[in-house]
């Protein structure tokens, strides 16, 4: 049952070779770019969301924050795209893995903070110690913003392979006992089966919101930073 349950989140192999690098570069086909002068629907439709996401995103910063809006447009629909192909039957979420997502986050985190002691040196330490600190409580205080500090990128990371993980439990569970109940009630199976079918639903929502917590996480550190 173990091993079930938890199959789903085993990186694939053929060959004793990982694909996960095939896997992740996998969304990026399912965007399509058109020479055209008129673009079709979906293209429309495609460029009409990044506006509008990167407008409400990257309205806070000010010049040198908005030269991450290519990076953070990319960043969302990369995560949005794998949570999506996530929920596909016998298919493998990469946003899964710890690893993977602290890959994400790590770099962006650190980056956002390099910024912020290149260009705001001052306003930056000023954040390891408030206003009117009491001097004995300095010490502390500085240790305990500093350890606030680096946990950042981790929280980011286990958030959200916390939320796809546990949405991906939830229906492999449900699904199992819809199965389950069939031989035995089948009314109790249909309603089981209504729930699934909702849980799905949300689990499409979750992963749309998620990528858009992660990024605008990220968006928040930077502009805290320029």
């Amino acid at each position: 049952m173990n091993e079930n349950l938890f199959a789903s989140f085993i990186t694939p192999m053929i060959l004793g070779l990982p694909l996960a690098t095939l896997i992740v570069l996998f969304p990026s086909l399912l965007f399509p770019t058109s020479s055209r002068l008129v673009s079709n629907r979906l293209i429309s439709l495609q460029r009409w969301m990044l506006q509008l996401v990167s407008k409400q995103m990257m309205g806070i910063h000010n010049t040198k924050g908005q030269t991450w809006t290519l990076m953070l447009m990319s960043l969302i629909l990369f995560i949005g795209t794998t949570n999506l192909l996530g929920l596909l039957p016998h298919s493998f979420t990469p946003t899964t893995q710890l690893s993977m997502n602290l890959g994400m986050a790590i770099p962006l985190w650190a980056g956002a903070v390099v910024t912020g002691f290149r260009n705001k040196t001052k306003a930056s330490l000023a954040h390891f110690l408030p206003q009117g600190t009491p001097t004995p409580l300095i010490p502390m205080l500085v240790i305990i913003e500093t350890i606030s500090l680096f946990i950042q990128p981790v929280a980011l990371a286990v958030r959200l392979t916390a939320n796809i993980t546990a949405g991906h439990l939830l229906i492999h569970l449900i699904g199992g006992a819809t199965l389950a109940l069939m031989s035995i009630s089948t009314t109790t199976a249909l309603i089981t089966f209504m729930i699934l079918i909702l849980l799905t639903i949300l689990e499409f929502a979750v992963a749309m919101i998620q990528a858009y917590v992660f990024t605008l996480l990220v968006s928040l550190y930077l502009h805290d930073n320029t």
